[in-house]
Order: structure tokens, then C-alpha cells, then sequence
């Protein structure tokens, strides 16, 4: 595997602003950028793992690449001006607190700007008619259990104006591969999201169509492509890359068998389930 290219083409986005602290356990911040851009910043020395950089930037453009709505991934660039210059940047640790790191960070698009719409964690049940996109949640239960995702899936539901409909984006994909260990340790209930109301358009496997069949038959070089974009920093040894990568391509055979799992846990997720099974 071909390692970061520090000199591509594409230059990387700049920090300009800190807007403000984000929510969540790896302490992103909500910064400006040299696009004009919002993007939610998440540093090298973040309480979680230097890994759920590398974990983010991959499992997303997976997932962008299977066809769910993902948020544009970028490496972003923090300088020690801005840093030394805004108090904001800090993070909190037990005992302390310590200022982020200067370097390369991952940045994810922030799904709509304030002053464009409006921006949910949670809608209620009675809501969700009135998401658009409501069906992706299987598609993104497909990724999530093929990437081996530890953590609980999350969304943000946004809408712009005056628009009726929301549109879920799927975030923070940073505990995929088992957030820094890099490992699969699959689970019926991992990597799924908490309510199982976004589950009840499911009534078979035609439900999971095309982004099962997009996993099944995603190019291995491709595959390998993406993760080569991944500043080697955020990795730590190379070869654990190298490994993580070939258990990816693996696994896409048994995204199915997963699923299959947790329709089938005492969760009894799928209620509108109607497809015979052999």
C-alpha cells in the first residue's frame, strides 16, 4: 500500500475561524475554512483515538461511495497561529485542559449552515414521515455492520427554508473498525441506530437494495484507494492499514449474515418483515 502523497494536487483546506464547540465525546470544534465552508473538526489529540481521524475519513467515503447521504470529508489543516490565537481551542481532559495540536485534522461538511436551516439530533417518531430519505437507514445499517461500527448509529436531520422535508445525514462514523483497536468484533447490536421506527419500511431483503449489492461488489482497488488517502499520522503503524483493509474486502461477503443477525436479536427490529425465508 502506497503511502499519503503530502505533495498531491489537491491542496488541503485551511482553518481560518473557530465558530464554536461541538457535542461529543472526541470534542470537535465547528470551524470556518478556506472554502467558506463550515466543517466539523476533529483534532489528532482528541480524548478518543488518534484513530477516529483515519476511522472517519475511510468509513465515510465508503459510504459515499455506496450511496448514502454522507457528509464531503476533507483534510483539514490547523495552524499554530490560529490555535495560539483563539482560547476556544482547548480540550477537555480529566484534570486539565490543554489546547488542540497544530497539523492535519479531519473536517466533515457541517450538513446546513445556521443561517440556511435548521439542524436536529433527534426527531420524534410522529416526525419521521416527514424525513425523505428514511429508507438510507438500511443502507446505513449495511455499512455500519460491514465497517464493524462499536458505536450506536447517528444522524443529523436537517432541512433548508422553507422546505417541508428533512434529510437524515449519516455522522461520525469514528468507531468504526472498532474505533482505535481495529479489530471486528461483530455484534447484533452494535452499529445500529436507537429506534427502530426508521426500520419499519423494511420488509425484506429488496429493502437493503442497491447499497448491499453496491458493499458485495465494491472494487478491491478502490477499497485500497480510499484508505491510501488517510495521513499516515492518524494510523500509527502502517501495516495495522494494510490488515484493516484486507479484512474490509473480506467481509463484504458477510454483510448479509450481519444483518441477518440483528433482525433476528431480541430487538425484533423489523416488524413490517414480510419476505419468506428459505
Amino acid at each position: 500500500m502506497s503511502r499519503y502523497d503530502k505533495g498531491r494536487e489537491t491542496p488541503l483546506l485551511q482553518a481560518v475561524q473557530h465558530v464554536k464547540r461541538m457535542r461529543g465525546g472526541a470534542q470537535a470544534h465547528l470551524m470556518r475554512c478556506s472554502d467558506g465552508g463550515l466543517y466539523v473538526v476533529k483534532f489528532q489529540n482528541n480524548p478518543q483515538h488518534l484513530r477516529v481521524l483515519a476511522n472517519d475519513l475511510l468509513a465515510t467515503r465508503l459510504a459515499e461511495r455506496v450511496g448514502l447521504d454522507v457528509p464531503k470529508t476533507e483534510i483539514v489543516q490547523v495552524d499554530e497561529w490560529l490555535i495560539k490565537h483563539t482560547s476556544e481551542l482547548r480540550l477537555e481532559l480529566p484534570g486539565k485542559t490543554i489546547p488542540v495540536c497544530a497539523g492535519m485534522q479531519f473536517g466533515s461538511r457541517y450538513v446546513c449552515p445556521p443561517h440556511e436551516g435548521l439542524v436536529y439530533d433527534y426527531l420524534p417518531e410522529t416526525m419521521l414521515d416527514r424525513v425523505k430519505n428514511l429508507n438510507q437507514f438500511a443502507g446505513m445499517l449495511a455499512l455500519d455492520k460491514w465497517t464493524c461500527n462499536a458505536n450506536g448509529r447517528q444522524a443529523a436531520f436537517w432541512k433548508k427554508g422553507r422546505e417541508r422535508k428533512f434529510t437524515a445525514t449519516f455522522i461520525d462514523q469514528g468507531y468504526c473498525f472498532n474505533a482505535g483497536e481495529w479489530s471486528f468484533p461483530d455484534s447484533p447490536l452494535r452499529g445500529v441506530y436507537g429506534r427502530n421506527e426508521v426500520y419499519a419500511g423494511v420488509t425484506g431483503w429488496k429493502s437493503f437494495h442497491p447499497w448491499l449489492e453496491n458493499i458485495q461488489n465494491f472494487d478491491e482497488d478502490s477499497i485500497r484507494e480510499l484508505a491510501e488517502s488517510i495521513p499516515p499520522e492518524w494510523c500509527g503503524d502502517w501495516d495495522d492499514l494494510a490488515r484493516l483493509v484486507d479484512c474490509l474486502i473480506q467481509r463484504r461477503s458477510r454483510v448479509e449474515e450481519l444483518i441477518w443477525s440483528f433482525a433476528t436479536s431480541s430487538r425484533k427490529p423489523f416488524v413490517n418483515w414480510s419476505e419468506k425465508v428459505n
